[in-house]
């Protein structure tokens, strides 16, 4: 054999080997990662895909509304508060998205939606993302609500209990229930009764500087309160044209809202409830009147929080909504 020859069979051997060595030891390390490997396989099947926006035309209206996920779970409807949109719920909507859609509205007048003279009646705001829910083909639903989108959470699930299996409230109070003029009347609340002609016309072109009333005087903490860029999205789709009037005809219907609400909280509501608070915020008072109302309240105070939980307490909120919606 020449010596070239002996070289070629020494490296055609060691090749061999070597092939044979990385295949038993990827064999092995198969095995050895199998559980990790089907546990990031479930993972991946399970995350949840991008965030898109979306149209619908309900009652004669268009909705804006983000939507993600897909699956049997039943679907988690979103509801913002004033002062924001549903850009407030896109921190929390991946981690909902993972077994079932989750759906984050503008409500009428606000963000994206149509902005309709119409009243900011709070039954009438929960009949429209219920036809949406409907045309969404969505049979039964969980609904979450912040400030003035709790008081359409619960006129949602007022309307149409047998269609809400779990409903939660964030921070606010319900019109109507209770001694709730305590809460209303109280003179530091006085943006409850300012609408109308003269202040939409003081507000225009100012919104940033009316909003940053809400944004830093309600929360404990204004460096913890609404991010910058949030405060410069929600001052410009509260400025479109109609956007400053919708947001004022929430308050200026308080008074129905109360005298519907009172008619509601007659009848209980059955499915759980979960109510979150913060401390420097509602704290009890609504924790309180959520018990007027339902039958099943899971009562919980953010500490150290005050209106805005889910951006001054974002992982205790985010992680108390996961476990009672999922």
């Amino acid at each position: 054999m020449t010596t070239n020859s002996t070289r070629r069979t020494v490296a055609a051997l060691l090749l061999a080997g070597g092939a044979a060595i990385s295949a038993v030891g990827a064999l092995g390390a198969l095995f050895a990662a199998s559980p990790a490997m089907a546990q990031s396989s479930a993972s991946a099947a399970a995350r949840p895909g991008p965030i898109v926006e979306r149209d619908a035309t309900v009652n004669g209206v268009k909705l804006h509304y983000l939507t993600a996920g897909s699956g049997d779970a039943t679907p988690i409807v979103l509801l913002h508060g004033y002062a924001q949109t549903s850009r407030m719920w896109r921190p929390l909507m991946p981690r909902l998205a993972t077994d079932g859609p989750v759906i984050a509205v503008d409500l009428r007048g606000a963000g994206g939606s149509g902005k309709i003279d119409r009243p900011g009646e709070k039954k009438l705001l929960a009949q429209d993302i219920h036809a949406l829910t409907q045309q969404l083909g969505y049979k039964k639903v969980k609904i979450v609500g912040h400030d003035i989108g709790l008081m359409v959470a619960y006129a949602y699930a007022a309307q149409y209990p047998d269609e809400v299996e779990k409903i939660a409230l964030l921070d606010a109070f319900l019109p109507g229930v209770g001694d709730w003029t305590k809460v209303w009347l109280l003179r530091d609340l006085w943006h409850f009764h300012f609408y109308g002609e003269v202040p939409e016309k003081l507000v225009a072109g100012r919104e940033r500087i009316y909003f940053e009333h809400f944004w830093n005087d309600f929360a404990a903490d204004k460096t913890k309160s609404i991010p910058e860029a949030d405060r410069k999205f929600y001052a410009a789709a509260y400025g479109q044209p109609g956007g400053m009037h919708a947001g004022f005809g929430y308050f200026k219907a308080f008074e129905q809202d109360a005298k519907d609400f009172d008619a509601m909280s007659k009848t209980k509501l059955k499915m759980p409830m979960l109510v979150l608070t913060g401390e420097k915020a509602s704290g009890e008072f609504l924790i309180g009147q959520a018990r007027l109302v339902a039958e099943s309240v899971d009562g919980r105070i953010v500490k150290g929080a005050g209106h805005w939980i889910m951006e001054e307490s974002p992982e205790y909120t985010m992680g108390a909504l996961v476990e009672f919606l999922k």
